[in-house]
């Protein structure tokens, strides 16, 4: 029951937030987000973490105004440290080693929010699925380093993570928000970036739903079955669809799991969403299958990178160029009305207006 918002694309910068800076994070995130809650309800400060344009206005005004990837971590970092129990919302997760921990923070704090057992176990195989998704069934060239989840009282709950290209330096989030049926089947709605990929193997893509079905039936069929069709296509020496790709998009993974694959066929899952969740289904075998649905049953999955809107952002002191001014008019008010609500000081409420205004100039 999940949908990704969005992704934003952002060039690794090193370095960290210099602490004076991350303190005064820590305390205006806190206010910003209380006071949204306050005004609009808790499922407003989700929906908007979960929109890519809000984020990135937000990172900004509280005190990151430049552009790159720690737009993401820190800024995510900092409310995790401002959000308590009694504020009816947290942040569990974080980067590397942390986001690890994600499952042990969701049962202390699910816990601690008074979420039932069966509400809490719910969110920890939705934790492990978004990460899963977002590095197997979409294949963009970006591995996830970076997980969190913020979790309410009532069990509502948002995802933002973030992936590296190593190669390009670049980093990607993604964004997940509660409410929708299938996380399998166009699960995106107002994804942003800086730039498309050529080359995306996306089985969340309407385009892939047949690839998703013969997935499913491949490995329902038996192993053995499915072993004779990866060598066929490994010793075949006809001319594949990928000798009239463009981009020579997809070769068979040398690399297949099939003690996962295994242990799939045992389980029988019923649909991609069941077989994606299962431990040791991941990119070399999702490819695998997408291959064999492509070459052997000319059913191609989705290649088209889900990116539907894109702009330029500029370096480490640049300001954002604004995409849609109507797509921002919201986010930019409940801002500006939430900076001027908030408990602080004269100054650092100027200070935070005036980052305001620079993302997005008149």
């Amino acid at each position: 029951m999940m949908e990704r918002k969005g992704t934003a694309e952002l060039p690794l910068h090193p370095g960290h937030a210099p602490k004076w800076l991350f303190k005064r994070m820590v305390k205006l995130s806190g206010e910003i987000v209380r006071i949204i809650g306050m005004e609009y309800g808790l499922d407003e400060v989700l929906r908007r973490l979960s929109d890519p344009y809000w984020f990135q206005a937000f990172s900004c005004v509280i005190g990151f105004d430049w552009h790159s990837s720690g737009t993401t971590t820190v800024t995510m970092g900092a409310l995790k440290e401002a959000l308590k129990v009694d504020d009816g919302i947290v942040v569990v997760g974080g980067k590397g080693a942390t986001s690890r921990r994600t499952p042990q923070e969701i049962e202390i704090f699910g816990e601690k929010l008074g979420l039932s057992s069966w509400k809490i176990e719910k969110l920890k195989k939705i934790s492990r699925l978004a990460a899963k998704i977002d590095n197997a069934a979409l294949q963009d060239g970006y591995q996830l380093y970076h997980h969190t989840m913020v979790l309410e009282e009532h069990g509502k709950w948002a995802i933002v993570q973030q992936g590296l290209n190593e190669e390009r330096r670049y980093a990607r989030r993604y964004h997940w928000l509660y409410g929708i049926k299938s996380m399998v089947n166009e699960p995106h709605s107002g994804i942003i970036s800086d730039s498309i990929e050529k080359v995306v193997l996306d089985m969340t893509s309407k385009k892939s739903e047949e690839a998703r079905k013969i997935s499913v039936d491949l490995v329902d069929d038996g192993i053995e079955h499915l072993k004779g069709m990866v060598i066929e296509v490994k010793n075949a020496r006809q001319r594949t669809l990928d000798d009239f790709s463009p981009y020579r998009r997809l070769r068979m993974p040398w690399s297949i799991n099939w003690k996962a694959l295994f242990e799939a066929y045992e389980i029988h899952p019923t649909n991609y969403e069941e077989l994606i969740g299962i431990k040791g289904i991941g990119p070399s075998t999702v490819r695998a299958l997408a291959y064999i649905a492509e070459v052997i049953y000319g059913s191609p999955p989705s290649w088209k990178d889900p990116v539907k809107y894109s702009f330029a952002l500029g370096g480490k002191d640049g300001v954002p160029k604004p995409v849609d001014r109507k797509a921002y008019d919201k986010s930019i008010e409940i801002l500006q009305l939430t900076i001027e609500e908030a408990k602080l000081d004269k100054r650092e409420k100027l200070k935070m207006l005036q980052r305001l205004r620079k993302f997005v100039p008149p």
